[in-house]
């Protein structure tokens, strides 16, 4: 799975070449130190292809490189950490 990310302040996407948002994962801040995923979305058509998992990992990474804790609102993002345990250390 390969798609072209954008990073914005607590916010990583991808367009389609038209500009139409594709792909989503939201962690806005809770607090100084804590950012909350709180939202992931996949265009049914990219859906069974991994863009989820790619999103989440991206969050993951920049949330780690900024020295943030996670919590976890996103049904999806709740289920990967119980899957990526070697995450876990972020959560708050």
């Amino acid at each position: 799975m390969k798609l072209d990310l954008q990073y914005e302040q607590n916010c990583i996407f991808a367009n389609d070449e038209s500009g139409k948002r594709i792909a989503e994962i939201t962690f806005p801040a809770v607090s100084e130190k804590v950012v909350d995923i709180d939202h992931t979305f996949v265009d049914p058509s990219l859906r069974g292809q991994g863009a989820a998992d790619l999103l989440m990992r991206a969050a993951v990474s920049d949330i780690e490189k900024k020295g943030l804790k996670t919590r976890t609102s996103c049904p999806y993002a709740a289920k990967w950490f119980l899957k990526h345990t070697e995450f876990s250390d972020l959560l708050e």
